[in-house]
């Protein structure tokens, strides 16, 4: 995989929560190509089975969201200009002057616009813009736009991804198609090991509104164990170094209620033993990854969650270090193939600290 042309793809494509059908077909022609069975289930989660050598009930699931913060068309007024409202998530402060593309009957541009400083008294100049008075100019008049668009569609921002220094890229969607480029990564490394479980890469859907694609899907596959792909807060100036983690070190491993201990520490086991860098992230209650979802999916998934350090989380210039991916990849192929090392994962029951076993 050239990952710098797959995540300059998949970041420059469209794929809101509710409405991911065109990142969808793209991920689906990647994982075409290296998997052995590729589907779409009811609510529009894709998955690629990649099979092991063992029994099909050996299972592992590895979750990445392929869905991202949007807008959605509220209303249309009598001189052209759209009224719209966010898909979760959005800083209103980062909208003004932003490009967009609304998915009507044909595929428009425009621009979101809002008065000018001049025509803004000076209590409103110190004040963030309401989002009521922000509207999407696609230039086209009230009639024309009218035969075009209609409440309910869709609306992504647009950004074409910018290759920084050293590694660094930035772009929108990041969160979570970076995570979902760690999928295709996992299975194409897959086709060169050997791996006794059957592996589910899936690209959910409807995280960023819910966790609601991973919630059917591990209910779908039953999973024995899974792995939680997503992306956390990367460093920035004036933010606490315990809250972010740096770029370019290597993905993080979670320790919390979310995750399965013994997961944790395995994961932690294998990177050490292939000196692939990594951080520990410590998380106090949910993960806020599809991780929250699958966990608690039937009797219970003991589950492990890895994190990609980003910056700007949730804006239209999110950025991301190459090699956090590249470490990701074979963090979780090699956690793959050492399961078998652990014959107990393969029961009907696994064991917690302070149960009988460690």
């Amino acid at each position: 995989m050239d990952l710098k042309k797959f995540l300059k793809k998949i970041s420059e494509a469209t794929g809101i929560s509710g409405f991911e059908g065109n990142v969808r077909d793209i991920i689906q022609e990647e994982f075409r190509q290296r998997a052995d069975e590729v589907w779409q289930d009811n609510l529009g989660n894709l998955i690629a089975l990649k099979k092991g050598t063992e029994e099909p009930e050996n299972r592992v699931m590895l979750a990445a969201h392929m869905d991202e913060i949007g807008l959605i068309v509220t209303g249309l007024e009598g001189n052209g200009f759209l009224r719209f409202a966010p898909v979760n998530g959005f800083d209103i402060r980062i909208l003004p002057g932003q490009e967009v593309t609304i998915a009507g009957i044909e595929l428009l541009k425009g621009i979101i616009g809002c008065r000018p400083p001049h025509l803004q008294t000076p209590e409103e100049a110190e004040k963030v813009i309401a989002l009521e008075e922000l509207f999407i100019d696609t230039g086209l008049p009230g009639g024309e736009v009218e035969k075009k668009v209609k409440v309910g569609d869709a609306v992504s921002i647009n950004r074409e991804v910018v290759f920084l220094s050293k590694n660094f890229l930035a772009g929108k969607a990041l969160d979570d198609r970076a995570s979902v480029a760690v999928l295709v990564g996992v299975l194409e490394a897959l086709q060169k090991m050997k791996h006794n479980w059957h592996i589910y890469a899936v690209a959910t859907v409807q995280e960023e509104v819910g966790i609601r694609g991973a919630s059917v899907c591990a209910h779908g596959i039953a999973p024995k164990l899974a792995v939680a792909v997503d992306v956390t807060q990367g460093d920035m100036p004036g933010i606490s170094e315990i809250t972010t983690f740096p770029l370019g070190k290597g993905p993080t491993i979670l320790i919390g209620p979310n995750v399965h201990p013994r997961l944790q520490e395995l994961m932690v086991q294998v990177a050490r033993h292939y000196e692939i860098g990594y951080q520990i992230e410590p998380c106090a209650g949910p993960s806020g990854t599809d991780a929250s979802a699958i966990q608690v999916s039937r009797e219970g998934v003991p589950t492990a969650v890895v994190g990609i350090p980003l910056r700007y989380m949730h804006s239209s210039v999110e950025i991301i270090h190459l090699l956090d991916i590249e470490r990701a990849i074979k963090l979780i192929s090699a956690f793959i193939t050492r399961l078998d090392e652990h014959p107990e994962w393969k029961q009907k029951e696994t064991f917690f600290p302070g149960k009988g076993k460690h």
